[in-house]
């Protein structure tokens, strides 16, 4: 287990925006950041970053927590690993103490393929370096093809020998289990057989964006037709292939610099390209372009431009993947290489500049490219050319710019001939159909949320509107527990009395008079924690709260802390007088939260009373005991809310 210690130590050095800001752009906004939320899709920024507060939030799909939590949801780590991940930026050591029997049965199965795959790609390394056979076969074929030995070892390339099982051997006596070692698919096991996968290959680790390995890429060296050029890690609970993009981790950064991201099929044009200068390139590894790999640069850039080889007319098998990016609010160009060219090669041919230059002059933006080759196809046939120019207005559909649509038509109208206006007219049919359809599926997503909400209240009418009253007392004790407030009265003299006292103070003692329990676990869990330390004269902090080990507690405390708005310091100067702050009435704030949950609370209870009236066999006495009952709960009701100025119930 990992020192309570070391983990205060990574939090007090760890810049929530830095460690964010390796895996998304984040813009400054004021004291905060915001970004497009790396967890569902979204076209306007809702994710929000507080650095003074250590902690982030989606005000769309409610992701939230600290700087760890950030880690572990969008890695997919454990919580221990987040913790080394992060320590490993700022360069700190983690230090451990030996887990107990338990503890280490419950180490997360991931942890343990990531350590497989980590030290396979470090095996491949010294085969490829350290090895005659390594140096002789798989270095020099990175050497024919110009990888120079910086590059091979920026993107950790190896090799594995062509004996059976020589990495599964070697693994299973440094201790790795079989087991993992099947799970990642390294090592083929069937009855009384095992084999290296790889052997007999040069090896591309393919990393996550934090750079931890993956998977792999490997390719044969001979010239077997039999054998499968490439062979890929089959997916595991670390590696799904349709969520990776090869060479992420090595490229994350430029992309964002660039804010651009080239997109090539292969390993080798990645690393020629990255060799040639070109640094903010990917590779979707031969699958067709998928929601999730999209999602992945979306987080960086919203332009993409997509490096193809061969025939223009090859690219048509490409548009519904082109399709999707366009969905998702991003502009596509195309860049085609000459004929007998890949981007690997040539990369390879030219120097760096005139690389760089060729794409540069040769991009073409997606939508005016696709108008000229379906033109091309189309031509002399009427039939056709109608059909393709409605397939060319259901592309431009996709596009939610509405002035970008605009520029489109103009230019597809030119280049297709097509009058402006009738093409104007056709697409505003198309977006009809399609807000429509778009409406409906909103209708239906409503009225399943509305049947879910009202089989929630039904089931527990009560709890929802106590459970946010909790809440807000909860907050207001995190907040403010260390203010004070005046309370002024007229004493029986008439004489005016100011009293003062502390938040935390006030609202503990009132609730303990009153013995209050809360109506949820994780409330309590937190009051209870709150109690216990005013009464030690160390009241928790807010950090303590959103940094706990308990998941709950620290879900709850982000959420509860978790206010990214600001009063701009130029509404005050044009205004001329100061905002009010929730802060300047703490007395009217006390009041308020601690009124409003015994309401909550006696409503809840009269609730439970009423059903009691629904029991079998109730004798005249249990009938009276009842009324009283409801009589004295109505009464308090009512006097809670003559204080509050509300009206009778």
């Amino acid at each position: 287990m990992i020192r309570p210690e070391t983990i205060d130590k990574v939090l007090e050095v760890a810049r929530i925006e830095e460690v964010i800001g390796d895996f998304m752009t984040l813009k400054k906004r004021g004291g905060n950041y915001i970004g497009n939320c790396p967890f569902h899709n979204e076209k306007t920024p809702s994710f929000a970053v507080s650095p003074g507060k250590g902690i982030f939030k989606c005000f769309g799909c409610g992701a939230s927590g600290n700087v760890f939590k950030f880690v572990m949801q969008h890695e997919h780590l454990s919580y221990p690993e987040a913790i080394k991940y992060v320590a490993s930026k700022y360069k700190i050591e983690v230090e451990e103490e030996r887990p107990s029997p338990e503890q280490q049965m419950q180490i997360d199965e991931r942890e343990s393929l990531m350590a497989v795959t980590a030290f396979a790609a470090e095996w491949f390394q010294n085969q490829l370096h350290e090895t005659e056979t390594g140096r002789a076969i798989g270095l020099s074929y990175f050497t024919e093809r110009e990888f120079r030995v910086d590059t091979v070892k920026k993107f950790a390339l190896g090799y594995s020998p062509e004996k059976r099982d020589a990495f599964t051997t070697y693994a299973q006596a440094q201790g790795y289990k079989l087991e993992y070692l099947e799970k990642t698919g390294l090592s083929i096991v069937k009855e009384n057989y095992r084999a290296d996968r790889f052997r007999g290959r040069v090896i591309f680790p393919i990393h996550n964006v934090s750079g931890r390995v993956i998977g792999f890429g490997a390719r044969i060296l001979g010239s077997d037709k039999t054998i499968a050029k490439y062979l890929n890690s089959p997916e595991s609970e670390i590696y799904h292939k349709s969520h990776v993009l090869y060479g992420i981790y090595q490229a994350r950064k430029a992309i964002a610099d660039k804010d651009n991201c080239c997109l090539v099929e292969g390993y080798t044009d990645v690393i020629s390209l990255h060799q040639a200068g070109i640094q903010n390139v990917v590779a979707s590894s031969g699958t067709s372009l998928t929601t999730e790999q999209i999602r992945i640069i979306r987080r960086y850039t919203s332009h993409i431009t997509i490096l193809y080889d061969g025939d223009a007319a090859g690219i048509k098998a490409s548009f519904r993947g082109i399709d999707m990016i366009l969905s998702a609010d991003m502009t596509v160009k195309i860049v085609l290489f000459p004929d007998g060219e890949d981007p690997d090669s040539f990369a390879r041919k030219k120097h760096p500049d005139e690389v760089a230059r060729f794409i540069k002059e040769n991009a073409r933006d997606f939508i005016l490219f696709k108008a000229k080759l379906l033109l091309d196809e189309a031509a002399g046939d009427p039939v056709k050319r109608a059909a393709l120019t409605a397939e060319m207005l259901e592309s431009i559909a996709l596009t939610p710019n509405a002035l970008l649509r605009s520029e489109y038509l103009k230019e597809c109208s030119r280049i297709m001939d097509v009058d402006e206006q009738t093409l104007t007219w056709e697409l505003g049919r198309l977006l009809r159909k399609k807000a429509h359809k778009n409406d409906e599926n909103l209708a239906k997503d409503l009225e399943q949320i509305k049947t879910t909400k009202q089989h929630q209240e039904e089931k527990h009418p009560e709890i929802n509107r106590l459970a946010l009253q909790e809440e807000e007392l909860l907050r207001v004790l995190l907040q403010y527990h260390d203010k004070t407030f005046e309370i002024k009265y007229t004493a029986p003299n008439n004489e005016i009395v100011r009293e003062n006292y502390g938040v935390a103070d006030f609202i503990i003692n009132d609730l303990l008079n009153e013995e209050y329990l809360f109506d949820l676990p994780v409330h309590q869990k937190m009051f209870d924690e709150m109690h216990s330390g005013h009464s030690n004269s160390t009241f928790p902090s807010i950090k303590y709260f959103i940094n706990h080990p308990d998941d709950d507690i620290r879900k709850k405390s982000t959420t509860l802390v978790a206010d990214f708005y600001e009063i701009s310091p130029r509404w005050e100067t044009d205004k001329g007088m100061p905002t009010p702050r929730e802060g300047d009435k703490l007395n009217q704030l006390v009041k308020e939260v601690l009124l409003k949950l015994k309401l909550r609370k006696s409503e809840q209870m009269r609730q439970e009373v009423m059903k009691s009236f629904a029991k079998p066999d109730l004798t005249e006495e249990d009938l009276h005991e009842i009324q009283v009952r409801l009589q004295q709960i109505n009464e308090f009701i009512q006097m809670i809310k003559n204080e509050m100025g509300l009206s009778s119930c």
